[in-house]
């Protein structure tokens, strides 16, 4: 089977986690990998509607969007609520990732889109996240999160 085609969306005060992903993906110490498909480079303008068309080009081409839930995920409309969206209009198989280290969804951080919907639920960090990549299937409806057996086999505490 190939790599998981992900988009990661995330809040601009976020992007230091989504780039330790790109590190960990990087590094042969991590069994961590996927084919990213988020843009690479910044766009050159401040059209939404255009911006808005890209983004959901690499959204369709995606198989799994991971959100990176973080404090002001919750607020944020313009683009990470909407990405949201466009991956669920899409039937993507929807990973929240907790990066205060949760692994249930978060009332506080995670956008209300999110609950219900099929989405697992797991924290920041390499070894789970790369075993919702491999494993993850989607469902209809509820949250899910992984037993604390999976978390124990991963090496977690």
């Amino acid at each position: 089977m190939g790599l998981p085609r992900a988009f990661v969306g995330f809040s601009s005060t976020d992007i230091g986690c989504f780039r330790l992903m790109k590190a960990w993906k990087a590094n042969t110490k991590f069994d961590f990998n996927f084919a990213d498909f988020q843009i690479e480079k910044a766009i050159n303008s401040e059209n939404e509607e255009y911006i808005k068309g890209l983004i959901r080009k690499r959204i369709n081409m995606s198989g799994t969007f991971i959100s990176l839930i973080g404090a002001d995920t919750k607020s944020k409309h313009k683009f990470v609520r909407w990405e949201m969206e466009v991956a669920l209009e899409k039937n993507c198989r929807i990973i929240g990732v907790n990066l205060n280290g949760s692994r249930n969804f978060d009332n506080v951080r995670c956008p209300p889109i999110l609950k219900n919907k099929g989405v697992v639920f797991l924290p920041f960090s390499p070894n789970i996240i790369a075993y919702a990549l491999e494993n993850f299937q989607k469902k209809e409806e509820g949250n899910l999160v992984y037993k604390d057996s999976v978390y124990r086999e991963l090496g977690y505490e």
